[in-house]
Parts: structure tokens; sequence; C-alpha cells
């Protein structure tokens, strides 16, 4: 009779792993990106250069290792509560799935979450949000730039039932509108079904030269009558935004983000 040896249980997590990256790498290799993940990280207090540093000499290079596509990272430009802001991207949420587990098995990351942990956690919460592109958002997500812009992060919160009424004017009027006034768009995103607020949110970045940039574009937009003329006509049934339904945050990118 044969004798069966089972493998040693750190053989059976390596290969675990590889499977798992095998899994992500070629996914990603033969399908789009249709899941985005936007994550913020609050660091501990005096600890945020230190998750600079593990992102900059760690964390994103083995992100890319395990089948993650690193878009864009930022800080707020005041940065009060000391929060890194980022955006991954997937084929879909199954590769996502596999690409975190096989990075948390990792044993570099392993090392390096252990060396930077020394002397206490680098982060006391994590938010994340599951994304989907709106059909209006440009083609090319983050463009390549001379100088880093200043990004600007704004959610969008209708009424019941109003989402694709603030779609429609965005695709039809607002993302042109935009742009003639020298805003740059960024992608544009839906909340991903089973979230809180998924139905009722939009979620999109712009850029531009600078703060006095933006808001001198933002003023000129708001006097355009071309735009009067679309927000009185998609608002003849009723406000689509709920009372202070718009938030926003500038943000500015970090030094190892891949687009600057």
């Amino acid at each position: 009779m044969n004798k069966v040896t089972s493998q040693p249980t750190h053989m059976k997590t390596t290969l675990l792993s590889l499977l798992l990256l095998s899994v992500a790498l070629f996914t990603r290799a033969d399908e789009a990106l249709t899941c985005f993940e936007l994550r913020t990280y609050h660091a501990n207090e005096g600890r945020l250069d230190d998750l600079h540093a593990r992102f900059r000499d760690h964390t994103v290079s083995l992100f890319e290792k395990h089948g993650m596509t690193n878009l864009i990272y930022w800080t707020p430009v005041e940065n009060t509560q000391n929060l890194l802001i980022y955006l991954l991207a997937y084929p879909n949420k199954a590769a996502r799935d596999a690409s975190w587990t096989a990075f948390r098995e990792d044993p570099d990351w392993q090392a390096a979450y252990k060396e930077s942990t020394a002397e206490g956690k680098l982060i006391s919460k994590v938010d994340s949000v599951f994304l989907e592109l709106t059909d209006f958002s440009p083609a090319n997500l983050f463009p390549e730039t001379d100088t880093a812009p200043l990004y600007e992060m704004r959610r969008y919160t209708t009424n019941e039932g109003k989402l694709d009424y603030l779609d429609a004017r965005f695709r039809d009027h607002t993302v042109t509108l935009f742009s003639k006034q020298g805003i740059t768009n960024l992608p544009y995103f839906h909340l991903s079904e089973g979230q809180d607020g998924a139905g009722n949110t939009l979620l999109y970045f712009i850029s531009a030269e600078s703060e006095e940039a933006r808001n001198a574009s933002f003023k000129a937009f708001g006097a355009d009558p071309d735009w009067q003329a679309a927000r009185e006509a998609s608002e003849r049934d009723g406000k689509i935004l709920v009372k202070k339904g718009v938030q926003s945050t500038f943000l500015k990118t970090t030094d190892y983000s891949p687009v600057k």
C-alpha cells in the first residue's frame, strides 16, 4: 500500500500563494480593469512618515507583484487627520481578493510589516470603497503631467431616484463645460452595489493647475449660461442633490505615486 505523506503547512501556504498569484496575473493580463478600490488609511499620530516609507519602499512594488494596478496616491492638502488616500484597479472582484490574499501571505510583506510596526502600529483604521466607472469617464483616467497639479475629489449625494438625472447632466453638459473652463476631467465613479450610498452617489476626480486656477474655473463655470440652462432643465421635477450634498477634498500626490 502506498503511504500518503502530507505536505508541511508552510509548503501548503506557499503553494496556495503561488496559485493565487498566478490566477491574479493571468486574469489581469487577459481582462480589462473593471473593479476599482479607493482606500483611505488613518495614520496614528506621528506615524504618517513611517507609513509613507513602507509604501515607498515595499507596499507599492508588492501590490504590483501580486497583480494589482497602482493608479495614484494622495494626501489631502490640509491633512489634519493624517490620511493616505489611494486608488487601485483590478480586472474584477475575484482577482482583487486573490491578489490581496497572495499579498498578505508574501514573506516580503510580512517582514516589512513586522519591521515597520516594531514600535507600534502605523494606522488606526482603513476605509475601503469599491467603485465602477461611469460611461462618461475619460479613457485616460490619470494623464501624465509635467508638473503635479492640484487634484480634487468630489462626492455628490442625490435624492432618491435622482442619480440617473445627475449622470445625464454630467454626460450631456457638465463634463464638456468643465473642459471649456480649464478643469481636467478625471475618472467618474459610482459605488458598487451593496455599499452604503450605492444608487445615490457620484464620486469623481478633477484637476487644475492650482487652487487659484481651480476657483477661477469654477466661478466661470457657475456663471456660464449653458450651465445655468442645463441645471434648470435637469431640475424641473425637483432638486437632484440632497441639502449639503457636495463634499470636496483637495489632494496632492505623494512622491511615490505612479502619476504625479
